[in-house]
């Protein structure tokens, strides 16, 4: 039930708090290039912690991970910082590989020396080809990244937000790439195990105008964040504590997750059985030809961004 969080940033504060807040894991160590910034946030956090008597939660060096069950990666450029920010740029996230690929290389073999059962849950974007990359410098299959499952959950919300009914009752999944590439799954989403198509038509909604709208705000709103507080933040810490909660208690809970896949040559996010190891399967839902087609060129995207990436720094 131990944990740790590289990078103590917007993102990986927000893990700790979510994570501390839920008081479903004993321990949580910060670990960061600034070890005063860590222990800051670790004892900012430490004094509420009388209100979650379970938790214990302290900033550490890697050697500290010794026997977590979790490692979480943070740390990297984000979107803004980046230049990732333009709605009208087909990169997308994919901007902020190479830089965050450099950090990857620093932070992978010291988190594999300390912790080497650990499950590796990469945050960082752009998530696929990180956990590509990630799962190359760790040796070892128990990569995986919180991908398209922050996705899914705006693509949830934004679709009961417009149909009057509570996020949890949605099931509708995004799948592909966590950018603008992604494949919304609207085949299969369904509410009350009614499909959405048929009930927009039973309420006199224009499909093609309710996607078009309720995609639009799922693809930019990270970018829609950022223009507010500079970073996307609290979504993705509450996510990512949730998946925490999951491997540490090997709950076998399904969601989408990104991991390499044999099938394509690259890591995908796609609807996946998660428990103590990580990415215990991976399904792939019932698609139409059109979310077919969408989730190969997502794919294929995303395996040509990582062998140009490996093939510019082998000809460097």
């Amino acid at each position: 039930m131990k944990m740790g969080i590289i990078g103590v940033g917007a993102v990986g504060s927000a893990t700790a708090m979510a994570a501390a807040s839920r008081a479903r894991v004993r321990e949580i160590v910060l670990v960061n290039r600034s070890r005063a910034r860590a222990k800051a946030v670790a004892t900012d956090m430490h004094y509420g912690m009388a209100l979650s008597p379970m938790v214990s939660i302290c900033a550490g060096d890697y050697g500290d991970l010794a026997d977590a069950g979790l490692a979480i990666i943070t740390a990297g450029v984000n979107e803004k910082a980046g230049g990732a920010t333009d709605r009208s740029d087909p990169a997308g996230r994919l901007r902020l590989l190479d830089t965050n690929v450099k950090v990857f290389q620093d932070i992978v073999p010291q988190l594999v020396k300390a912790a080497p059962r650990a499950v590796i849950l990469v945050a960082t974007d752009p998530p696929e080809p990180l956990v590509d990359v990630a799962r190359q410098l760790a040796g070892h299959d128990r990569v995986m990244g919180t991908s398209t499952y922050l996705d899914s959950l705006r693509f949830r919300l934004h679709v009961a937000e417009r149909l009057g009914v509570s996020p949890g009752c949605v099931e509708a999944n995004v799948v592909g790439e966590h950018g603008t590439s992604s494949v919304f799954l609207w085949s299969s989403a369904r509410i009350g195990g009614m499909p959405v198509r048929h009930l927009l038509a039973k309420h006199k909604i224009e499909f093609d105008a309710f996607r078009k709208a309720v995609e639009q705000d799922v693809r930019f709103a990270n970018i829609t964040i950022i223009e507010g507080i500079g970073a996307s933040q609290y979504g993705i810490g509450m996510l990512s504590a949730r998946i925490a909660e999951v491997i540490l208690r090997d709950e076998r809970a399904v969601f989408p997750a990104g991991s390499y896949n044999p099938r394509f040559g690259t890591a995908v996010s796609l609807p996946s059985v998660v428990g103590r190891q990580g990415v215990v399967e991976v399904l792939e839902p019932d698609m139409s030809d059109e979310e077919k087609q969408g989730l190969d060129r997502s794919a294929a995207r995303l395996k040509e961004t990582v062998r140009n990436y490996l093939g510019a720094k082998e000809r460097s």
